[in-house]
């Protein structure tokens, strides 16, 4: 592909300002200053823009550790967007694979990958989600047997597919569910005359977050992790 062709497809410049980057000295190629527009760029191949590595849609898979006080959404609204932390090119056309509410913190997945973003969200796939949970009261035997046989929520007809409670201290514990209705952590447990006091999600079927990311760092999937999704 020609490297004035690439820039556009991957940070949203028209060909004009990609050709003005260009001839600024503003991109590199392997680290190496390239100003000719036609240069070919093959898939092995590192392009930067401003020292800012670029790569084209469809091709990127990140983690966050999601901080409070933002949200799992493209829309402006009171809280800022978790896509506002990520420092990336084209950030505006990256889908949010499993939202989180404004209050809670964890692992969020961002791709520009649709196919892989519908595997991940999908509750045909089945794709577990594990949350420590901080609660107001202590857990009893007869609630981790309610989660394991399924919780009816108010206004739903059927219960929540079978969920696994394992117990940190009387009121922390570890949660997998394999769907993701709204709310639905803090709805199983007010079903069961318990209150969620704080929330994390800690993964997403085999991808866990990262212990060295601070809450709002995020960093690139590896292969391994982008295939562990199923198709």
């Amino acid at each position: 592909m020609r490297l004035d062709k690439y820039i556009c497809d991957a940070t949203g410049l028209t060909r004009s300002l990609a050709k003005k980057a260009l001839h600024r000295g503003d991109v590199t190629v392997d680290a190496e200053v390239v100003k000719d527009p036609s240069c070919k760029v093959a898939d092995n191949m590192t392009v930067a823009l401003d020292g800012v590595t670029i790569m084209l849609p469809g091709t990127r898979y990140f983690m966050l550790n999601k901080p409070q006080d933002t949200l799992c959404s493209t829309i402006d609204e009171y809280y800022p967007s978790v896509l506002s932390l990520l420092a990336i090119p084209r950030v505006d056309i990256l889908h949010i694979a499993g939202r989180l509410d404004a209050d809670t913190t964890g692992l969020v997945l961002l791709t520009d990958d649709g196919q892989w973003s519908h595997c991940v969200t999908s509750p045909k796939k089945s794709c577990g989600k594990r949350y420590r949970v901080e609660l107001a009261e202590p857990v009893t035997a007869e609630m981790v047997t309610q989660f394991a046989n399924g919780i009816q929520l108010h206004g739903e007809r059927e219960l929540t597919r079978p969920a696994q409670l394992e117990l940190l201290s009387p009121t922390s514990v570890l949660l997998t569910i394999s769907e993701g209705k709204y709310h639905q952590v803090k709805r199983m447990f007010a079903a069961v005359g318990n209150k969620v006091t704080a929330l994390h999600r800690e993964a997403i079927g085999d991808i866990e977050l990262d212990p060295t990311l601070a809450l709002g760092e995020w960093r690139a999937l590896t292969e391994a992790e982008i295939t562990s999704v199923s198709r």
